[in-house]
C-alpha cells in the first residue's frame, strides 16, 4: 500500500510557475518538477477543496495551469474535526493567528490520515521550531500527524 501525501498549494504553485531568476525560488522549482517527474508515483496523492481555493486565485492563466497539474488527484474536504485541529493550532500559537489557512491544511491532512504533507510553506508549517508542538497538538486530538517536508525531503533529487 502506498502512502499517502497531501500536497499544499505551494507545491503546485512552484510547478506551474514560469521560471525564476532568484536562485531560491529557481532551485525549489527544480526540486519540485523533480520531484513530481520521478517520485510521486510513489505515492497516493491528495488535495483539498482549500487548495482548489488557493490555487485558483489570482492571473487567471496561471490560475489554469495550476489547476491543469492537479484535475486527476482526489480532493478532500473540510471535515469538522479538521476545523478543530486547525482551531486547536490556532488557539494555541502552534501556528499563528492570520495564518488560517495553513492551520487547515494541518488539520485537514491529519483528519484524513495522510502520511505526509508536502509543503514549500517553511513559515508556518514545515517549520523546525513548530513541528514539535504542531505534532503534540495534532496527536493531543487523537489523529497521527503527517510528516511536515518538502518536495526536497521526501525523495530528494534523482541522479539522472
Amino acid at each position: 500500500m502506498k502512502s499517502t501525501v497531501y500536497i499544499e498549494s505551494s507545491v503546485i504553485s512552484y510547478l506551474a510557475s514560469r521560471p525564476s531568476r532568484d536562485v531560491v525560488i529557481a532551485g525549489r522549482q527544480a526540486i519540485s518538477h523533480d520531484w513530481w517527474e520521478n517520485h510521486r508515483h510513489r505515492f497516493e496523492l491528495r488535495i483539498s477543496i482549500l487548495v482548489e481555493e488557493e490555487i485558483s486565485r489570482g492571473d487567471p492563466v496561471a490560475a489554469k495551469l495550476r489547476n491543469d497539474r492537479v484535475v486527476n488527484i482526489p480532493s478532500l474536504s473540510i471535515s469538522d474535526e479538521a476545523t478543530k485541529i486547525a482551531e486547536l493550532l490556532l488557539s494555541q500559537n502552534a501556528v499563528p493567528k492570520g495564518s488560517e489557512e495553513d492551520a487547515l491544511h494541518i488539520g485537514i491532512a491529519a483528519a484524513q490520515g495522510a502520511d505526509y504533507l508536502l509543503t514549500w510553506n517553511f513559515k508556518h508549517i514545515n517549520n523546525a521550531e513548530t513541528k514539535v508542538a504542531i505534532t503534540q497538538l495534532v496527536e493531543s486530538c487523537g489523529y497521527k500527524c503527517p510528516q511536515l517536508c518538502s518536495p526536497e525531503e521526501l525523495g530528494g533529487i534523482s541522479d539522472d
